[in-house]
């Protein structure tokens, strides 16, 4: 059985904290389980894994954003709309996620991760542009003009054969001996998320168009993240074997 993404042939399933400590909870224990999982994988204690949970309301920023005057005022935003303001290690510009959004980390050991990073975005840009499609979106990848968070790879729905709304942000971290690549799926709720980012994206001095912030159910009425999830896993069963993780 070969993947898109040239990955591992099996991968256990992690939902919501996993293994985390107990007592581990909120957005900055969410984003740093991806991390300690992906040194995990590095040290060779922990296989393949493929972890699914939908978040806390958060804004991840990237590192270019922490280091803009701007920063502490749209922090401030971030928390004052009820969003964690956190810094991410992986991706770009600030993006916004919150429980009506399904994160999805991969988590794969590897001799050589950078060597295959571009391919890995295009391989999951289309592997996620087809889940969206089967539940009834036409999505496709490639950039919104004015989309918060820009990226080639970004997975954006159309109306009517335009690009309108970007659905699913995707980054990748790569260490050595280990790859993450951790994609968020819009699904529910975009309100929220439009409000949080256009206060924040004024602080930062970021041009944007809120426009292009959007959720599936905006284009396919009544679709909700569960059918987002049994479409991503019955995606995943089709070119990977799926295990119950720890």
């Amino acid at each position: 059985m070969s993947t898109p993404w040239n990955g591992a042939d099996a991968l256990a399933v992690v939902v919501g904290a996993g293994d985390a400590d107990p007592g581990e909870t909120g957005a900055a224990a969410e984003l740093d389980r991806g991390i300690t999982l992906l040194r995990e994988a590095a040290a060779g204690t922990r296989g393949p894994v493929l972890r699914l949970y939908r978040p806390s309301p958060t804004v991840a920023f990237g590192q270019r954003d922490a280091r803009l005057p701007g920063f502490p005022d749209a922090a401030d935003a971030a928390a004052a709309h009820g969003y964690a303001p956190l810094v991410r290690r992986a991706g770009g510009r600030a993006a916004a996620y919150h429980r009506g959004c399904l994160v999805v980390d991969h988590i794969e050991p590897a001799p050589d991760g950078v060597a295959g990073t571009r391919a890995r975005f295009a391989a999951f840009g289309d592997f996620f542009a087809g889940v969206l499609g089967d539940v009834g979106l036409d999505a496709h990848v490639g950039e919104v003009p004015g989309e918060y968070c820009p990226g080639e790879f970004s997975v954006h729905g159309r109306r009517g054969g335009v690009p309108a709304v970007k659905l699913v942000g995707t980054a990748q971290r790569v260490v050595a001996g280990a790859w993450l690549f951790s994609s968020v799926v819009v699904v529910q709720d975009a309100g929220p998320l439009r409000a949080v980012l256009t206060d924040v994206y004024a602080a930062l001095g970021l041009a944007w168009d809120p426009s292009t912030a959007g959720a599936a159910e905006d284009l396919a009425a009544g679709v909700t993240v569960d059918d987002v999830e049994r479409a991503l896993l019955a995606s995943y069963v089709a070119v990977v074997r799926l295990a119950a993780g720890p």
